[in-house]
This record gives structure tokens, C-alpha cells and sequence, in this order.
């Protein structure tokens, strides 16, 4: 699946979210409200739901107008002011626990897609794939209409949240000889390692 193409209609995203995507605009916070707004998003408040459709149009004109370097500083802001669960306490923890942050913030037909009383998850928006594949490593697919570059940003920012103290760097290597959303594929596989 190519980016920017919701997999379902009438899906929706939390305004909380795409207020990120103002936040990760730094100083040109009116021109993300103006590229939100031109694609149907006005005035973005924190306890309301948007088409998630006309939040991936934003994302494709933010693309084509400002480069990758911006999506990837709006997936950044994401888990910054995201709160975790107390449960989540290493980097494979926080990595592995994107994809049931990812269905907290969306929903379809008013059902949230993740419930986190009795654990289930709902369908039609993807996933972000985690395996934890070795001792400083692990793989994460990433199988949703969001640009890659935005989940790099995500990626990156949540394992710096919670790196370990023994070590230096994250590192993050996109598998594009597998697969990348860019060329139409369906997913994206990045390695993280620390």
C-alpha cells in the first residue's frame, strides 16, 4: 500500500495527535494549522476526532511542500508528550508498545480501535510490527498510511525515551531493498539497534 491512503473509510484520529503535527512545525505552527485547514482539519482540539484521511492529506502536502526532514520531526514530537504505561519500562517495552498506542489514537464508526481493559485490538489501520530479532536489536514493520519518514521519527524518539543507560547511541537502518511504503509496498522494515 502506498502512504497517504487511509485502509479504511471513516477512520478517525484523536485531536491530541494531530496537534503533534503543530508541535513538530516549531516555529511554523500557523502553517501547519493552515495546511491542516486547507485539507478540512480547523481548529484542532485535544478531545475531538478527525478524518483520518484529511489528516494523511496534510501529511502529503507537508511532504511535498517541506521535505522528509519535517515528517520526521513531527513523529518525533509524538511519543514526547505521549504518557506511557507504568508496565513500560525497557526499549523493547516502549518499541513493542507503539502499535497498541497507534489503535488507542484511532477509531472507526466512534469505537476506539484499542481497549485497554480487556486487551483487544481492532482492525483497519495497519500496525507497527515489532520482533525483537537480537541482544541490542529489533525489528520493527511498519504496515500503515502514515509516511516512512514520520515513523522514523516515532521510532527513533520512543527508543531514546527509553534507552538504556549502558548504552551510547540508537541507531536505525531502513531495510529499502525489502520493502518501503514509498515505492507502493506495504509495509516498511527498519532495525534498531542500541
Amino acid at each position: 500500500m502506498a502512504q497517504f491512503i487511509a485502509f479504511t473509510s471513516g477512520v478517525e484520529v484523536n485531536g491530541q495527535t494531530i496537534l503533534s503535527v503543530v508541535q513538530g512545525m516549531g516555529e511554523f505552527k500557523q502553517l501547519a494549522l493552515d495546511i491542516l485547514k486547507s485539507n478540512g482539519i480547523d481548529d484542532p482540539q485535544p478531545l475531538r476526532w478527525y478524518s483520518q484521511q484529511a489528516w494523511l492529506d496534510s501529511f502529503k502536502t507537508i511532504a511535498e511542500r517541506l521535505g522528509p526532514y519535517t515528517l520526521q520531526q513531527i513523529g518525533s514530537k509524538i511519543p514526547e508528550n505521549a504518557d506511557w504505561p507504568p508496565q513500560v519500562k525497557t526499549i523493547e517495552d516502549a518499541l513493542a508498545s507503539i502499535d497498541v498506542a497507534y489503535h488507542m489514537n484511532h477509531r472507526v464508526s466512534g469505537k476506539v480501535l484499542f481497549n485497554p481493559v480487556n486487551g483487544s485490538m481492532e482492525e483497519g489501520i495497519g500496525h507497527y510490527g515489532f520482533k525483537k530479532t537480537g541482544d541490542k536489536e529489533v525489528t520493527m514493520t511498519c504496515n500503515n498510511p502514515y509516511p516512512c519518514d514520520f515513523d522514523k521519527g516515532i521510532i527513533l524518539a520512543v527508543a531514546k525515551k527509553f534507552k538504556p543507560k549502558d548504552s551510547m547511541n540508537i541507531n536505525l537502518k531502513e531495510e529499502k531493498e525489502k520493502a518501503c511504503r514509498k515505492n507502493a509496498d506495504d509495509s516498511c522494515i527498519y532495525i534498531v539497534t542500541w
